[in-house]
């Protein structure tokens, strides 16, 4: 229910309404399609039907706010006589015609007579240094909070909304035939075998291993070769075919064979053969 102005509310009923009389047969108005040319006796008008409703309150709050913004009041320094003989003018008028909404402004209006009466009484009080509180404190605080509310939900109801200020564009794009797929041919399948086998060849992988060789093993494969011969001639030591890491092993452990004086290098005159014997006479 929409709550009327309390500075615009109609004291007096309605005046009776007067129509022109029916000239040249023309009708007054039309009752159900049907022409009217004279006002009826027993037409009545409630007095309530032509009351002006300029504004509509959400609480006692909202009444209170409209009161002091209205007529410029300062909200931290508010006139409670003022405001109060207003506010109660208006619940009175509330009253006679809906208890029940009167109920939270009756409230209201007990909160400002007391607080009305409280700034008749001399100040408590108060810790030395501390001024003391004032009654309108909790009203004004109450008062600027839910202004703020007020102000928060007006911005919030003037922002776009969806279903009201836009609607969402919807396009329906219908495919009635079936995706067809391009044929491929057999020089297509080989040319695209021939790129993965030209990717495979650039990607091949390579271990490389360090051969394991003991130079004591090879000390006595030599010692086994000079077994039961008087010499050996040098080259005769060496096996080409296994790779230069065993030739240079051989020489390697033929030269600590010489060392340990195992073995013997000999030479019958320069630039002659060399050969190779074991210094020690097996048992």
């Amino acid at each position: 229910m929409a709550l009327a102005d309390p500075d615009q509310l109609l004291d007096h009923p309605p005046a009776q309404v007067s129509l022109p009389e029916v000239v040249d047969h023309v009708a007054v108005a039309r009752l159900y399609g049907e022409p009217l040319f004279q006002l009826p006796t027993d037409l009545y008008i409630p007095p309530d039907a032509l009351e002006v409703f300029l504004e509509a309150f959400e609480g006692p709050l909202d009444l209170l706010l409209y009161l002091i913004r209205k007529q410029n009041f300062n909200i931290l320094d508010i006139p409670m006589a003022a405001v109060t003989r207003q506010y109660l003018s208006y619940v009175d008028e509330v009253r006679s015609r809906n208890l029940e909404l009167a109920a939270e402004y009756l409230l209201m209006a007990a909160m400002l007579i007391e607080i009305k009466s409280r700034m008749l009484l001399p100040p408590r009080k108060s810790v030395e240094g501390q001024e003391p509180e004032d009654p309108r404190a909790e009203l004004v605080r109450r008062l600027l909070e839910y202004e703020q509310m007020k102000l928060a939900a007006s911005q919030l109801a003037d922002l776009p909304l969806f279903g009201r200020d836009f609607l969402k564009a919807q396009v329906h794009v219908e495919q009635a035939l079936a995706p067809r797929f391009p044929d491929v041919e057999l020089a297509d399948l080989q040319s695209a075998w021939a790129d993965i086998r030209g990717r495979a060849r650039l990607v091949q992988h390579h271990k490389i291993t360090r051969e394991q060789l003991s130079v004591r093993e090879h000390m006595s494969i030599v010692l086994k070769k000079l077994q039961g011969r008087r010499f050996a001639p040098f080259e005769d030591l060496f096996d080409p075919a296994k790779g230069v890491p065993v030739l240079v092993v051989t020489l390697i452990a033929l030269l600590e064979l010489a060392k340990e004086n195992l073995v013997e290098v000999t030479q019958a005159e320069a630039y002659a053969p060399i050969y190779v014997r074991l210094a020690f006479t097996p048992a």
